[in-house]
Order: C-alpha cells, then structure tokens, then sequence
C-alpha cells in the first residue's frame, strides 16, 4: 500500500507540474503575441496614420492610440486557441492522471486471471483425490496415505498462492535455488491424478542428478505443473510425457514432450502470448494463461522457455534456467 500511495503522490507531483508548466508557456505566448499587436499596431495620438511602435518616426511614446477593430478580434483568437491549448493539456493531463490507475486495474486483473488459472490445476487434483479416497472408504479401504497426499496437495495450494502473491508485489526470487529433479518429481506427484484420468503415463530423465537451478523451489514446481498439465491435456489416452534435465555450459535445461498432435492454428512464436491457444479440437481447454505465465516465470528468473520442436507425433517444451553457482 505504501508503494502505490507514493507511485500515486509522485504521479500527482508530475503532473501538477507538466500542467503549471504548459498553462504558463501557452499564457506567456499569447501575452507576447497580443502585446506584440499593440505596439505594431498602435500610433501616438494626434497622428492621423499609423506607424506605431515598429518603423513609425522616433520620438516621445508616452500616449499612444490601439485601435479597438484589430485588437479585439486578436484578442478573441488568441482566447479560443489559448482555450483549445489548455483543453488538450487538460486531457493529456488527465490520460497521465489515470494512468497509474490503469496500472494497478491491470495488475488487479492479471493476478486474479493468473490465480484463477494456477490454483485450477492444483484444485482439479484434490477435488479427484477427494474422489479417490471417497470410492477407497466406501470399500473399506485405508485410506491414510491418501490423506497424506490431500495434505500436501493443500499444501502446495498454500505455496502456489504465496508464490503469486509474491510475484504480484514485484519481490525478487534471486536468492531461491532449487534441486530440479526434487521439484520434477513434486510436480509429476501434483499432476499424476489428472495424468491418470487422462491414461497418460508421466516420465522423468534426468541427465545430470545434481543440476540445481537460481529459482524458489516453490515457483520452479509451478512451472513444472503449467507445462505437465499442458502436456497431458494434449496428449491422446495412452500416450506418455517425458520430462528431461539435464545442464549445458552455464544453465539447466528441462525439456518437456508429449505425445500429442502438434502446435497447430497459430505460430509457435505466439503460443507463450497472453489468451493465446489454438483452435478447440473437442477436447478440455484452458485460457491461455499457462504458457504465458511460463515465460514470465522464466523471464524474471533469468531464463527462457521456446518451443523446440512441434510434429504431429508430439511436442517438446525447452525451459532454460541460469544454474545456481
């Protein structure tokens, strides 16, 4: 709160000034011009042609006749531009007056839209665990372990949302540091329920076991959840997601692959675009938020996420993020 109050107070300051500032040049122009037409137009009394003040015979000014028919429509114009002037700076100046207003209604929206879309998937899960062990009671069934994974799933719900809470207020994750395969394996268990109902087979590689990358643990498993859950929702019944880390020179890499169709209806350079998806094939969709949110994620991070390549027999996702030193 004390952030936006003084966003809002130096906004204020600056436009208090922009508009003092351009009131006074339009009124100082229009003094200099209307004086200028006094004395080019005025004479010295007794005189019976002008001269006036510029290029008239030198002598004593001190009475000096303006003539009312020139003055006067002078003085209209310079009222109605001066008038036209000062209604432009009034409504340049009220866009700038709204405009940390608009701001802050954008960032309103983004994070309900990005809350809404990241606590979806987390929800599905215990909403089908729920299910689960409702199905496990009415058999008899222990159903201990299963509250066990209820827990954590509210759990991760908790650390999803003070993740985007975080995120909102513009917080630095620079100091978070995370075991990539520890957070592949908490995803892959976040998604597994939706990935079964889906029969789709979930799959982690891991090329380098030590690979540790500059992000919080919690925001790295978000990440890893977005693209899961966008692979499984493309992949046919039977099909299988593969996640693979492993590190390069200087980063750690994380390729997802699905089975499915392919990127198909928009350019795989606007995929990761906010509301961007491509056309409906009959299948549950979501927003278009997710591999948005992914890029933004991984932008803030020091990272990338790209399209690595796309073919009707699947899909690979390529998230790079800075290795931790």
């Amino acid at each position: 709160m004390s952030d936006d109050a003084a966003r809002v107070r130096r906004a204020a300051l600056s436009i208090g000034l922009w508009v003092g500032v351009a009131s006074g040049v339009i009124v100082a122009m229009g003094i200099g011009i209307l004086i200028t037409v006094i004395l080019s137009t005025s004479r010295r009394e007794g005189e019976e042609h002008g001269g006036g003040w510029f290029g008239g015979p030198v002598g004593a000014r001190d009475d000096f006749i303006v003539d009312i028919d020139v003055v006067v429509p002078v003085v209209i114009v310079l009222g109605v531009i001066g008038v036209v002037l000062l209604g432009i700076v009034a409504a340049v100046a009220a866009r700038r007056s709204v405009r940390p207003m608009g701001e802050a209604l954008r960032r309103q929206r983004n994070f309900v839209a990005d809350a809404s879309h990241e606590l979806r998937t987390p929800l599905t899960t215990v909403t089908s665990r729920i299910q689960v062990l409702q199905r496990r009671l009415d058999r008899g069934e222990d159903i201990g372990p299963g509250l066990v994974e209820l827990r954590r799933d509210a759990d991760s719900m908790g650390d999803v949302l003070n993740d985007l809470l975080i995120a909102a207020e513009g917080a630095s994750h620079d100091d978070g540091e995370a075991e990539v395969a520890s957070a592949a394996s908490t995803a892959v268990a976040a998604i597994s329920t939706i990935a079964d109902e889906h029969e789709v087979a979930l799959t982690v590689t891991v090329v380098d076991d030590g690979a540790v990358a500059r992000i919080p643990t919690v925001t790295l498993v978000r990440v890893l959840v977005a693209l899961l859950d966008n692979a499984v929702q493309h992949s046919p019944a039977g099909g299988a997601v593969t996640i693979r880390i492993g590190t390069d020179a200087r980063d750690v890499t994380v390729r997802v692959t699905d089975e499915g169709p392919g990127i198909a209806g928009i350019p795989s350079d606007q995929i990761f675009e906010r509301f961007a998806r491509p056309p409906e094939s009959g299948r549950l969709r979501g927003f278009g938020l997710g591999l948005s949110l992914v890029r933004d994620v991984a932008r803030r991070a020091g990272g990338s996420i790209e399209v690595e390549s796309s073919t009707a027999r699947g899909t690979t996702f390529l998230l790079t993020l800075p290795a931790s030193r």
